[in-house]
């Protein structure tokens, strides 16, 4: 069975852990509009926090965090896996994430979840995964 996401105004870890769970549970996980997702908090301290990321380490040997909108997505969902395993990794390919709307996906329709919506945050202190890829250096018109 095929799950398509719709991101759009999700706050990312939620739809990480939702992500994750189906994964887990055997069905095919996609994820539309990754870079309208968000992260809670103060933009200042999000920016540092995957500024401080991408400078650690070696360009060899990792960790490799990418800059990409859909690649931070995934990377969010990977993290709730259990990828080092082997059912972890067999869920980790079930799920693909995807700028704007591909046109397979164009005419179903997607699952919107209620508990991930930004309209839960207590405030309005937030960044979309879009703004943080342009402040890293992601080139996406």
């Amino acid at each position: 069975m095929v799950i398509i996401i719709d991101a759009t105004d999700l706050i990312v870890g939620r739809l990480a852990t939702y992500a994750a769970k189906q994964a887990l549970l055997g069905n095919e996980v996609r994820v539309i509009n990754s870079e309208k997702a968000v992260f809670s908090g103060r933009k200042e301290n999000t920016f540092a926090a995957f500024q401080e990321k991408r400078t650690m380490g070696t360009p060899r040997k990792g960790p490799f965090i990418h800059r990409m909108p859909e690649r931070i997505l995934r990377r969010s969902i990977k993290g709730m896996l259990p990828h080092k395993k082997p059912r972890g990794r067999v869920a980790l390919k079930k799920i693909l994430c995807y700028i704007g709307v591909p046109d397979e996906f164009k005419d179903k329709k997607p699952v919107t979840i209620e508990g991930a919506s930004m309209s839960k945050l207590p405030n309005l202190k937030f960044v979309s995964l879009l703004n943080l890829s342009r402040r890293l250096g992601a080139k996406i018109e």
